[in-house]
């Protein structure tokens, strides 16, 4: 593919955030200011390799198509390459390349694909802007939720949903008390679900206390950043999250976390691990959690239907992408799973 997939508007990187650096998308030296003069609030997802590429870019387009007024900001490492880049800017993503962010000990991650994920905190320091809501890539929003941007939220708080601690699957990583008894989504019915979440107190029992890092509303703020750099960095249970910025944030923000309904963070197995409190009508963002559709191509048994949702957004933007940028779409093409595809382009893990 060519690197010209359209019109390219680079994203100038904030000011005066402390480490690690955030780089300018375009050549110039990354001092300029703004995100954008009149813009003070966004989606924003973070890639680390283009493993996620054509997750990020279908849900980019699924926030169009709900008619979300905000723009999503996608946060590259260098490890997106250029041709790549050019093709999230051509989708008519905001683009913005910062340094990858790693501990300074290694520690004991359930799965390698996580390693990576300790990048998503660069967020938090992303100012001047207002409020942001940081979104997985293997996420795909179903129905417009820019309610989370006016939800009552304490400055130094952030909104998320629980952690699912059922652990069905028995995975040996889990912790001693990862059961059904202790998820905070047992015996929640619909459709009360939708509007009182389990509520988080001090008495509350540990699990209670884990939120999803998949979705999280948030105010930006340098004080912010630099004191979960300072945890990230110096404090002793650092190596021993399995779970890298999402152990992180549950630790960091307790007694800070607000829970919101599970309808903003619907994890594809909550559908039949927690069938009492589902409801298809419901489901404001589907989260792709483990497998990704894009990789096992389409398929059948339980994951049938969540990941055919995804499919028919990718047929639907491919058909519509071949007509308006088709070298953006066959380049797209070779990242995903398709019939008579040789194989899908990977990479490093992302987000």
């Amino acid at each position: 593919m060519d690197d010209d997939l359209g019109e390219q508007r680079p994203l100038a990187s904030p000011s005066k955030i402390p480490i690690p650096k955030v780089r300018s998308t375009s050549d110039a030296s990354a001092t300029s200011t703004a995100v954008k003069p009149n813009i003070n609030r966004a989606w924003v997802t973070v890639l680390t390799g283009p493993a996620y590429l054509p997750g990020t870019i279908i849900l980019a387009d699924s926030l169009r198509r709900v008619e979300s007024k905000y723009p999503l900001l996608v946060c590259v490492t260098p490890s997106v390459n250029k041709t790549e880049q050019n093709a999230l800017k051509a989708a008519g993503c905001e683009l913005m390349v910062i340094e990858p962010l790693k501990p300074k000990v290694k520690g004991n991650i359930v799965a390698s694909r996580f390693e990576d994920t300790w990048t998503k905190l660069v967020v938090f320091g992303l100012v001047p802007m207002e409020r942001l809501v940081l979104l997985d890539s293997d996420m795909l929003v179903i129905r417009n939720m820019d309610e989370l941007f006016d939800m009552d939220l304490p400055f130094d708080f952030i909104a998320a949903n629980h952690a699912c601690v059922c652990n069905y699957a028995k995975d040996p990583w889990a912790d001693a008390d990862w059961n059904p008894q202790n998820c905070a989504y047992t015996g929640l019915k619909h459709p009360k679900a939708l509007t009182n979440p389990r509520e988080v107190t001090p008495e509350s029992i540990r699990t209670h206390h884990l939120l999803n890092s998949g979705l999280v509303v948030f105010h930006p703020s340098t004080m912010l950043y630099a004191a979960i750099l300072e945890f990230l960095f110096t404090d002793p249970r650092v190596p021993t999250f399995g779970f890298p910025d999402q152990d992180l944030l549950s630790v960091f923000f307790k007694n800070k976390f607000k829970p919101i309904g599970w309808q903003y963070n619907a994890l594809k197995t909550m559908s039949y691990e927690h069938r009492d409190m589902w409801s298809d009508f419901e489901v404001r963002n589907l989260h792709f959690i483990c497998e990704k559709p894009w990789k096992t191509g389409r398929c059948e048994g339980r994951f049938k239907i969540p990941h055919g949702i995804w499919w028919d957004s990718w047929d639907r933007w491919f058909h519509e992408t071949q007509i308006k940028v088709p070298k953006l779409a066959q380049f797209l093409a070779r990242y995903v799973n398709l019939p008579g595809n040789p194989g899908s382009s990977d990479g490093s893990s992302s987000t």
